[in-house]
């Protein structure tokens, strides 16, 4: 599986930014979001399981981020609302076979390359 992510951008603080990721093949993979700021750890940011039931997200981006899929385009979406500075990151998309790896921190099966997320203040 090959996992392409877009929708990056340099943005001002408090504007909004919908990634999408579009995964070759066919879309049977739980699908997440994880991003990685300067200097720091990769960090989980969401998951989807395949019939968008099961959703989880890291607690900070709770109520704003919003993860849905459309399955028949193959495709994961990010949708970030009030962006801040510290949300910063280049983000990558990723896919599994279980919904408990994301959630558990587990290795992913699959990562796409990043895309650049810039919010300046």
């Amino acid at each position: 599986v090959q996992l392409q992510a877009s929708g990056g951008g340099l943005v001002q603080a408090g504007v909004s930014l919908r990634l999408s990721c579009t995964a070759s093949g066919r879309s049977k993979y739980v699908m997440g979001w994880y991003r990685q700021a300067p200097g720091k750890e990769q960090e989980f940011l969401a998951a989807i399981d395949r019939s968008s039931r099961r959703i989880e997200y890291m607690e900070s981006v709770k109520g704003r981020f919003t993860i849905s899929r459309d399955n028949d385009k193959n495709s994961v979406y990010l949708q970030m609302n009030s962006l801040k500075p510290e949300d910063t990151a280049v983000y990558y998309c990723a896919a599994d076979d279980y919904y408990s790896d994301f959630v558990d921190g587990e290795a992913m099966r699959y990562w796409g390359k990043g895309t650049q997320v810039t919010v300046s203040s």
